[in-house]
């Protein structure tokens, strides 16, 4: 015991220990914050990078811009990361070369086993790096349509408008309708009366439409009457046409029917007029 005891002690009072415990601990912290400085600068040197960027006549979406942003400053954060992890491992004396080969191995078996969730990751990455959408974009992948909520790099989960959460593994994304990237447009048909006067009718119809982007901010400019769309023994459908901004043609649809249909009770429009 009194052995034991002796020997404990002369290694706590070892100079040498605790030199070499003081380095490590020196190297350690030199190592992390190194690497908060590198994250730092790095971070810093991309944002002033895509804030020139944003000046040039040349340049991309702002929202892919964002994207391609966040998802640089991520990728370095994580190399720099591993990095400082691998060379804390080895000031605390373990093999890192063992370990490096013992990890491929296992991520090897991984990557057999999961090949679906690499293709999930692979496609996600895409999904964001070519901006095929983003959140807040209505969208329609397969049955699914709705509101995007969130992206991930595994999945993407969507809201249609009764509330309903899809959550859509991304390898299984094949095609994508966006209706928030380009100007929308509405259609609307107005039936009339085959004997009905439909020159003052149009006149009556395009008068109103065109005070309707003051009132209106969805509007891109005033809706137009395309003209006759169809013709039968009983009626005439005459056809009106709106671009409006992304995704909001259905509810300008509903819009151009009440105006429409206001405007031809105001003028008292009937067949004989």
């Amino acid at each position: 015991m009194d052995y034991i005891a002796d020997k404990l002690k002369k290694e706590f009072f070892d100079e040498d220990l605790w030199v070499d415990l003081s380095v490590g601990i020196l190297k350690l912290f030199v190592i992390f914050f190194l690497s908060r400085l590198v994250i730092r600068l790095s971070k810093a040197v991309i944002s002033k990078f895509f804030l020139v960027r944003s000046k040039s006549p040349i340049r991309v979406s702002e929202r892919r811009e964002a994207t391609l942003l966040k998802l640089i400053q991520n990728v370095i954060t994580y190399i720099v990361n591993f990095i400082a992890l691998i060379m804390a491992l080895e000031v605390c004396g373990l093999d890192i070369k063992g370990l490096l080969a013992g990890a491929g191995i296992v991520g090897l078996a991984i990557g057999f086993g999961a090949q679906s969730l690499v293709k999930d990751i692979i496609t996600g990455f895409f999904i964001i790096l070519e901006d095929q959408f983003s959140v807040g974009d209505h969208i329609k992948v397969k049955d699914f349509e709705g509101e995007v909520l969130e992206i991930g790099l595994r999945t993407t989960k969507i809201k249609n408008v009764t509330g309903q959460l899809h959550v859509i593994p991304n390898g299984s994304i094949l095609e994508v309708t966006n209706y928030s990237m380009l100007n929308s447009v509405a259609v609307v048909d107005v039936t009339l009366p085959y004997d009905g006067n439909v020159k003052s009718a149009e006149a009556a119809i395009a008068a109103m439409l065109d005070t309707l982007p003051h009132k209106y901010n969805e509007l891109v400019k005033a809706p137009e009457i395309l003209g006759i769309e169809t013709l039968s023994p009983t009626e005439i459908v005459l056809r009106i046409t709106a671009e409006t901004l992304p995704n909001k043609g259905s509810s300008i649809s509903r819009v151009l029917r009440k105006e429409v249909k206001d405007c031809l009770d105001q003028h008292e429009w009937n067949p004989g007029n």
